[in-house]
C-alpha cells in the first residue's frame, strides 16, 4: 500500500517498483480516508504501507495515530513506514515516540536513490520475521 496525493511521485515509485521486479501487488491511495477504508474492509494482507507525511484532509501522522488506535487493525501488524519529504529531526521524532512505526525514509530526487530506498525496504522486510510472516 502507498498512500501518496502526488501524482508524480506516484508515478515515479511505480516505475521504480517496476524497475526493480517487485512483485508485490500495489495499492495506491490518495487520501488516508481512502486507506483506511481499504484497511478495514479488505481480507488481504497488505506487505507494507508506505505513507506520505503531507497529505490532504489527514496527514501521515495523524492516520498512523488511528491505525495504532485500532485494535482490529494493530492485530494485523502491517508494517508502517513513512516515505516522506518532510524529514525534520521534530516529525521523525514524533513518528518514533508517539506512535508505532517501523522506518522513516526521505524521498530522494534520484530515480537510483529511490530505487535503492525502494529495494531496502522491500528486502528487509521480506527477510524479517514478524506476525505475517509466512
Amino acid at each position: 500500500m502507498i498512500i501518496e496525493d502526488d501524482s508524480d511521485d506516484r508515478e515515479i515509485v511505480e516505475e521504480a517498483i517496476k524497475e526493480l521486479n517487485i512483485s508485490n501487488e500495489i495499492h495506491f491511495f490518495t487520501t488516508c480516508s481512502q486507506a483506511w477504508t481499504y484497511l478495514k474492509t479488505t481480507v488481504q494482507k497488505p506487505f507494507i504501507i508506505l505513507c506520505d507525511i503531507n497529505l490532504p484532509l489527514q496527514n501521515g501522522l495523524d492516520f498512523k495515530r488511528q491505525i495504532d488506535h485500532d485494535p482490529q487493525l494493530r492485530q494485523k501488524s502491517i508494517p508502517f513506514i513513512f516515505y516522506s519529504t518532510a524529514d525534520n529531526k521534530e516529525i521523525v521524532t514524533k513518528a518514533y515516540t508517539e506512535m508505532v512505526v517501523q522506518g522513516f525514509f526521505k524521498k530522494n530526487d534520484s530515480m537510483e536513490e529511490i530505487k535503492k530506498t525502494l529495494e531496502v525496504i522491500n528486502e528487509y522486510w521480506k527477510l524479517c520475521q514478524h506476525p505475517n510472516s509466512e
